[in-house]
């Protein structure tokens, strides 16, 4: 009888409990980020800021979510980067793609610092495409923009290799829209030109995306984030002016966003965020998304399972737009 996607065993060679992803086994590793990092690690990459100055930063910072305070180096990308994404599992960080239409795949260890080492590569180009994980497959939507691509692809997170092909984004397979997850579904939502639709995709197992419901207004450039029950959506752009919301939707259940609150800041477009299990952080962009726009280096956050404002976290290293992020404590863990 075939071996069906989420099946359990126990390797007694190795001694260690393992999860079949529908490809392979691969080994559940029983830690947490309170134990890696003293709560969940935060991580910001790349992103720019032009035209004046005219910057593309491979740099990458960190906080930690439970606390409050102004993000620390990390480390270096590869090279200088924006327009990519991340996601991650407990362990590793992983950013993919970037302008223009890259392939490439990094990865780096989050307990630790230093810098982004080669992973894999994509089966094709990706700039501004969406990220999800579970604590054993990575997701990459391909959602290049403008030459906008469906693909999806999926990796194993604990090994090193190429993006293998997961199913077609049906939904919203445009570019610059925002994922989060759950540890069974991965959602993408929005993306430009500015559409409302959230779609979503059964991690463990290959296929398409199915509709989930819709965001309160069309959006491109926002963020997401998650922890096990809801989703975040915040900020974003929608012509002529940047958006200060943030919607919110329930992962295990199907149907339209409600309303969360506003950012601390103004509205906000091409942001990044990233969730521990009790709070969600977003980072950086511009109030607008014309070239020489107010570029942000600053961090907020809201209590996930509540409603509300967001308020002051700190501030990153640098006022960036186009930049992703990833944690060690998100919802798909």
């Amino acid at each position: 009888m075939a071996v069906k996607a989420g099946a359990l065993r126990f390797n007694t060679d190795s001694n260690k409990l393992e999860l079949y992803d529908g490809n392979q086994w691969t080994q559940i590793v029983a830690t947490s980020p309170e134990a890696q990092t003293g709560g969940t690690r935060g991580v910001f990459m790349g992103g720019m800021n032009e035209p004046s100055p005219s910057i593309t930063y491979d740099v990458i910072d960190y906080v930690n979510i439970a606390s409050t305070g102004n993000a620390l180096d990390f480390g270096n990308l590869v090279g200088a980067d924006s327009e990519g994404n991340a996601f991650a599992s407990r362990t590793r960080g992983f950013f993919f793609g970037g302008d223009p239409t890259k392939t490439n795949i990094e990865t780096f260890v989050i307990s630790s610092t230093g810098n982004a080492t080669s992973f894999g590569n994509l089966t094709g180009g990706s700039k501004v495409g969406i990220g999800v994980a579970n604590s054993t497959r990575g997701i990459a939507a391909l959602c290049t923009n403008p030459a906008s691509t469906n693909v999806i692809n999926y990796i194993t997170m604990a090994s090193t290799g190429s993006g293998i092909d997961f199913g077609d984004n049906t939904t919203n397979a445009s570019g610059n829209g925002a994922g989060c997850q759950s540890s069974t579904r991965g959602i993408f939502a929005g993306g430009g030109p500015a559409v409302n639709t959230i779609g979503f995709i059964t991690i463990s197992t290959l296929g398409d995306t199915a509709d989930f419901g819709d965001l309160s207004q069309a959006r491109f450039g926002h963020s997401g984030s998650s922890n096990a029950v809801r989703g975040l959506f915040s900020g974003g752009y929608v012509a002529p002016t940047g958006v200060n919301t943030i919607d919110y939707i329930t992962i295990a259940t199907l149907g339209n966003a409600a309303d969360f609150g506003d950012l601390n800041t103004a509205g906000v477009n091409y942001t990044a965020g990233c969730s521990s299990p009790t709070r969600s952080i977003r980072g950086g962009g511009a109030d607008n998304a014309a070239p020489g726009g107010n570029y942000s280096n600053a961090i907020d956050y809201v209590q996930i399972m509540s409603t509300g404002n967001a308020v002051d976290f700190g501030d990153l290293t640098r006022p960036a737009r186009h930049l992703d992020a990833c944690s060690n404590g998100h919802g798909g863990l």
